[in-house]
């Protein structure tokens, strides 16, 4: 199908109007051209998520995780992807819906074409798919690398990382309301990426916690996601617990959306 429609306009003159895919693929490579002027952005997204693996591999060492069945390989390789998510997609994110809308872009853009949801989207478009091609590479690289060999499990591990970028891309969206610049955007994002570090099983797998801790953390918005992806490595997580990690990610998706639907700012904070 065409990119462009045409139509007669009040005057008879001719004009175009384009497709949602060409307008978000517009949009997805003026972000991108922005985000590579971007050095810390871009330390973020590509060296932060393994920086980050690094420094783990040795706290991991130190774990007893062979009396809970894991490997440290099992648990580094997960959480890097998890890493990525929140480094690479929700951080970055947060501070470009900040930096646009206290710049007037996205005031602009929702005079033309461009609907609200294609904004957002094509805003998201560059962090979400570098997000998406860097969990890719690590799954593949990781796996040589470490010695854990391919997913049992892919469709549980795909499912994980989509859920996941889907959430933080929304939940970036809702944590740039709390933001009057750029600069602060990089505080807001802390309490989630805390929560999730400590408490998701990122860092420290929520298997070697007690039963009652870990069924409450099982509950936070990434939890889900770290959950569906360590499945998707061992395959040996029962269907039922797959449903529910899948509801509860669906479930906190949901909310994120609402919450963009209902506060999102597109005027800039004064």
């Amino acid at each position: 199908m065409s990119a462009e429609v045409w139509k007669a306009g009040a005057g008879g003159e001719v004009r175009t109007e384009t497709g949602t895919g060409a307008r978000l693929l517009a949009l997805g490579q003026a972000e991108l051209t922005l985000l590579g002027r971007n050095k810390s952005a871009l330390f973020m997204t590509l060296v932060m998520p393994v920086t980050m693996a690094f420094a783990m591999k040795q706290a991991l060492s130190g774990m007893d995780l062979s009396r809970h069945g894991l490997s440290v390989a099992a648990v580094l390789l997960p959480s890097t992807l998890g890493y990525a998510l929140l480094f690479g997609v929700y951080s970055n994110l947060t501070g470009a819906y900040v930096a646009r809308r206290e710049q007037l872009v996205l005031k602009r853009l929702r005079i033309g074409e461009l609907r609200d949801l294609e904004i957002l989207a094509g805003t998201a478009l560059p962090s979400a798919a570098l997000g998406l091609g860097q969990c890719a590479l690590l799954v593949a690289l990781g796996s040589a690398v470490l010695d854990t060999g391919l997913p049992a499990a892919p469709h549980l591990l795909i499912a994980g990382v989509l859920i996941g970028t889907v959430m933080v891309v929304a939940f970036a969206a809702v944590s740039s309301t709390l933001a009057r610049t750029a600069e602060a955007a990089q505080l807001v994002v802390l309490p989630l990426m805390v929560l999730s570090l400590g408490g998701s099983g990122m860092v420290v797998p929520l298997d070697v916690l007690p039963d009652r801790v870990a069924t409450v953390l099982e509950l936070l918005p990434l939890s889900p996601v770290m959950e569906l992806i360590r499945a998707g490595w061992s395959g040996s997580t029962a269907a039922g617990d797959s449903l529910r990690q899948l509801a509860v990610g669906l479930v906190w998706t949901g909310i994120a959306v609402f919450a963009v639907r209902r506060w999102f700012r597109w005027d800039p904070r004064r």
